[in-house]
């Protein structure tokens, strides 16, 4: 996908499957200057917290982040100015890579002796919860209890940054970072065809199979996916579990908590559906064939009357299609609470050797604050809290942010399905791709990631 100002900070499309450390990465780390007050720090439950930073003195804090494109690099700079306007005591070094550089260098660094105060550390379990369990990040309660950030950010958003001290249990624990923007998954739609195909807007999840069944009708191509990276497909299918599967029982797969199980009738009929609509020509032919990319620019050229896809679309389809182009979180079946496959960018997480810990809190809290989320606002990104509060800068914004405050606020916020375990991602991406060349029916789907998921839970405990 691409990574764009609306985007969340770490592109789904990057954050999918591992990444290979080339020796190049790893001595580059090695070289990396870190903080200048790099000194192990004692742990967050026995330090009382300070909020009076100015009275720290001096202080140098080296934040690592990939925000390096467009709008997510302005909002970094502004706030950072601005922080730095407010406590002038303190200097902030940035260090800002792209988000394949600060994975590759990330790991290292955190580990070695100049290590950075604040880094953005992707929410998966191979990277925070790794550093979690190695107890290379602090928790961030003591001061989540001094700022209110229990109070700030909901439980649909705190899910996505909460680890067991031991780094087992993702979704649940501590606080161990904070985000700045949101992500959520939903339908685009070209307004331009529907008119065309006089099809009105779906309001139900009903009416949008019924729009899908009316496009392929009459000749055009429902819905454009590119599947050649494996990981599109994952939002599709997701976005088609959330309309079939308990929410509690989506969040306990996703989580890769123990009491739940993919080879369900629920989890059956969304795989079905899946496959349905292959069978069907939903789809355009030869998805795992093209990349995302084909596939975004198919439809804003009007090749495709929808496509399922997440917020960080957004600036390209704009620039493309104007005002002709919307979104909308997946309306739901009837009966259902609306719901949506999302998430968070990159959350900002304290090193457990940061010298100045409450220094580096108090950013946290700066560049997360409710001044920071009109800042987001005005940048072109999505702000992760008091959403529905912004004056989206286009159209397009207006719709992204209706859907995630409504999604966070009133419904239920649904994690990514690779979440669940550490190799999650490399087999449902295969299991799908499987599933829609017609290589696995869905019951061997479902069992394909039934065994990784079984496999992790049983030895995660």
């Amino acid at each position: 996908m691409a990574g764009l100002p609306v985007a969340a900070s770490a592109p789904r499309a990057r954050a999918f499957g591992g990444v290979l450390a080339v020796v190049l990465a790893l001595l580059v780390a090695a070289c990396t200057p870190g903080s200048q007050n790099a000194g192990q720090a004692p742990p967050a439950a026995d330090r009382a917290v300070r909020t009076d930073i100015t009275a720290l003195g001096p202080i140098t804090l080296t934040v690592w982040d990939q925000e390096v494109r467009g709008g997510q690099n302005e909002q970094m700079e502004r706030l950072n100015g601005a922080f730095q306007q407010r406590y002038p005591n303190v200097t902030v070094k940035r260090v800002s890579r792209s988000f394949e550089d600060l994975t590759t260098t990330l790991r290292l660094a955190i580990s070695g002796n100049e290590v950075p105060d604040v880094v953005q550390a992707n929410n998966s379990r191979a990277e925070m919860g790794a550093f979690v369990s190695a107890n290379q990040l602090l928790s961030l309660e003591p001061w989540a209890k001094a700022y209110g950030w229990h109070q700030r950010y909901p439980a649909s958003v705190k899910q996505y940054v909460s680890y067991t001290p031991d780094g087992k249990q993702f979704g649940q624990g501590n606080l161990y970072g904070l985000p700045q923007v949101g992500e959520v998954v939903g339908i685009y739609y070209n307004q331009a065809e529907l008119d065309r195909l006089h099809v009105a807007v779906p309001r139900s999840w009903d009416d949008f199979e019924a729009a899908l069944a009316s496009a392929k009708a009459a000749g055009a191509t429902p819905v454009t996916l590119g599947n050649l990276e494996k990981w599109p497909a994952l939002h599709v299918f997701g976005t088609v579990q959330d309309q079939l599967v308990p929410s509690d029982q989506v969040t306990t797969l996703a989580f890769g908590r123990s009491g739940a199980s993919w080879t369900t009738p629920e989890n059956l009929q969304a795989a079905q559906k899946l496959a349905d609509w292959v069978r069907a020509g939903y789809f355009n032919s030869g998805v795992n064939g093209i990349d995302d990319n084909q596939a975004w620019q198919a439809f804003s050229k009007g090749q495709s009357v929808f496509l399922i896809g997440g917020s960080w679309y957004a600036p390209d389809l704009r620039a493309a299609m104007g005002d002709k182009v919307h979104f909308m979180a997946p309306p739901p079946r009837a009966g259902r609470p609306l719901s949506a496959t999302g998430g968070t960018g990159l959350p900002f997480a304290i090193t457990s050797r940061a010298a100045q810990p409450d220094a580096a809190a108090a950013y946290l809290d700066f560049i997360t604050n409710t001044d920071a989320m009109k800042v987001l606002t005005a940048t072109g990104n999505l702000p992760v809290v008091d959403t529905a509060a912004q004056q989206p800068p286009d159209r397009l914004s207006g719709d992204l942010f209706t859907a995630f405050a409504s999604v966070t606020g009133q419904g239920t916020l649904l994690p990514y399905l690779d979440y669940a375990t550490p190799t999650m991602s490399d087999t449902i991406g295969a299991a799908l791709q499987d599933l829609l060349g017609g290589a696995k029916t869905p019951e061997q789907f479902l069992s394909a990631v039934q065994a990784d998921y079984a496999a992790f839970v049983a030895k995660n405990g």
